[in-house]
């Protein structure tokens, strides 16, 4: 095999003399020292990310801002490297989320706030940051904040009962499948902006999110959520924004094909640029998640009944995408056991990775071919830069891990 036709290769993550590099650091050293679990992170990758952004939305002649959505990444030294940048905002979720936000060096004025099932005490918080752009998800919200801030200027979270997510995965879409939890629908939307206006609420912008990780596939999809959004900013007397969320998806299986941004701006575009609207978005795993990488080493090999088992130090705790949404980490050895010689065919092993956690769940990947591993290895789990360490809990005490960002001074 061939190891520069591997599907997930790029200039940024490879085999060198049958080593993996991360943006130029050899993963084994690193996680030798690191003493594994540990999540590592590129920060040339995630620059380039936004770049590709801003340069889709350009081209389709867009005004507009990207928002970072904390949620999927919050480590500290992460979010300054993307402060560094000025190229994006804060999305976030939570009043803590805000907070940290503004304790890295962002501006409220850089920071969108759509929150669900949101407390009074949330709402003060919010109050003392007048400058950020609020977008309320329920009429309730409204309500209570026009009782505590009138005359603020806010979006309104709409549900437009359609699901947008990678491999139509009903586990992450936000809409459409049921009924959930977030954003106002069509037969309530009136009745929002009556609440506003009793409590001289501005509804600059309408906000929507409908789902997590969608490719090429569900750009028709997309195209049909925008055509449905016209409606409610047409109901608007002088709307300022869309806001169109995140679930911008990466390919993270040797089948996907990567996002056309092309594609997808200009669909933006051909609904919202004739009304002259400045365009939000909130990417967050986008921009982080083939940027990271997890490094866990092999404690045990062995075979039960007709599997060969991989048991690993961590476990679904500390990334929850297999067990909780069935989004597979790609698992690749460290170092590939060839003499060096990379056109050599190997006898691949087929294998099950478990977890550390005394749970049935904690399965990383089943019934999956690697090269040759043996115990003490290191695998690396990548696309494994979002939603994994911020989701990450201390469940059977088994916590402990690691963070690294890999910065490149020289680009």
């Amino acid at each position: 095999m061939n190891y520069c036709k591997w599907w997930w290769q790029r200039e940024d993550l490879c085999y060198v003399e049958d080593y993996l590099f991360l943006g130029g650091q050899n993963l084994h050293s690193l996680a030798h020292s690191a003493a594994s679990p540990c999540y590592v992170y590129n920060s040339t990758r995630i620059k380039q990310n936004i770049l590709r952004i801003h340069c889709a939305l350009q081209e389709a002649s867009l005004a507009h801002r990207i928002f970072y959505a904390i949620k999927a990444n919050r480590n500290p030294s992460l979010l300054s490297y993307v402060r560094s940048l000025g190229l994006t905002g804060i999305d976030c979720c939570s009043p803590s989320e805000l907070l940290l936000a503004r304790q890295v060096g962002f501006l409220e004025e850089e920071i969108t706030y759509t929150g669900t099932s949101v407390s009074n005490d949330d709402l003060a918080i919010i109050a003392r940051h007048p400058g950020i752009f609020l977008n309320c998800d329920s009429l309730s919200q409204i309500r209570r904040l026009g009782q505590l801030a009138p005359g603020r200027e806010i979006g309104i979270r709409v549900n437009p009962n359609i699901g947008l997510s990678y491999g139509a995965n009903p586990k992450l879409q936000y809409s459409g499948y049921k009924t959930t939890k977030f954003g106002i629908y069509k037969d309530s939307f009136l009745e929002a902006l009556q609440l506003a206006t009793q409590y001289n609420l501005k509804v600059t912008r309408i906000h929507c999110h409908s789902g997590w990780g969608f490719l090429n596939k569900q750009l028709p999809v997309f195209e049909t959520l925008l055509n449905e959004l016209c409606w409610y900013i047409d109901q608007l007397q002088a709307p300022k924004y869309i806001n169109l969320g995140g679930g911008l998806g990466v390919p993270i299986v040797k089948d996907d094909s990567p996002l056309d941004l092309e594609v997808w701006a200009k669909l933006i575009a051909k609904y919202f640029a004739p009304r002259n609207l400045e365009v939000f978005v909130e990417p967050g795993d986008y921009i982080v998640k083939d940027a990271g990488i997890l490094l866990l080493q092999i404690n045990t090999i062995e075979r039960k009944q007709n599997k060969v088992f991989v048991y690993v130090n961590g476990g679904c705790n500390i990334n929850l995408n297999p067990a909780l949404y069935q989004l597979p980490l790609e698992v690749v050895p460290v170092i590939l056991h060839t003499q060096n010689n990379i056109d050599v065919d190997l006898d691949w092993m087929q294998v099950t990775i478990a977890g550390n956690i005394n749970e049935a769940i904690d399965i990383f990947a089943e019934d999956i071919y690697i090269p040759p591993v043996k115990e003490g290895d290191y695998l690396a789990f990548l696309n494994a830069g979002g939603y994994g360490s911020s989701m990450s809990s201390n469940h059977c005490m088994r916590g402990i891990f690691s963070e690294y960002l890999i910065y490149n001074f020289q680009k």
